[in-house]
């Protein structure tokens, strides 16, 4: 036998923010994603409709600098981990993940 004590209803877990009303369960991530802004240097961005210019060419011969790969892999990891809440990003995420060996 085990001994457990009730915490309640679910509000938090794994960095994603649980609302349980009768009617509906909702999950986000707005703090995350707060935090992912800040520590990629884009907390003071404006909000925009879509997540990705339109038409876009992105290309792994581009001439621009290389810019730190670690820093890189772990906000696309982040974007990664954000889609769970917010699948409208799933293909940007997708899209850049692309670029994993030499970003730029």
């Amino acid at each position: 036998m085990f001994h457990m004590s009730d915490l309640g209803l679910l509000t938090y877990y794994l960095g994603i923010e649980v609302e349980q009303r009768r009617d509906a369960i909702t999950l986000r991530q707005s703090s995350y994603a707060g935090k992912l802004l800040e520590r990629s240097g884009m907390g003071e961005c404006r909000v925009c409709q879509t997540p990705m210019e339109e038409k876009i060419k992105l290309s792994k011969h581009s001439t621009a600098l290389l810019v730190d790969a670690t820093s890189y892999w772990s906000i696309v990891g982040a974007l990664r981990y954000l889609t769970h809440t917010r699948p409208d990003i799933g293909f940007v995420v997708g899209y850049v993940s692309r670029f994993m060996a030499e970003p730029r």
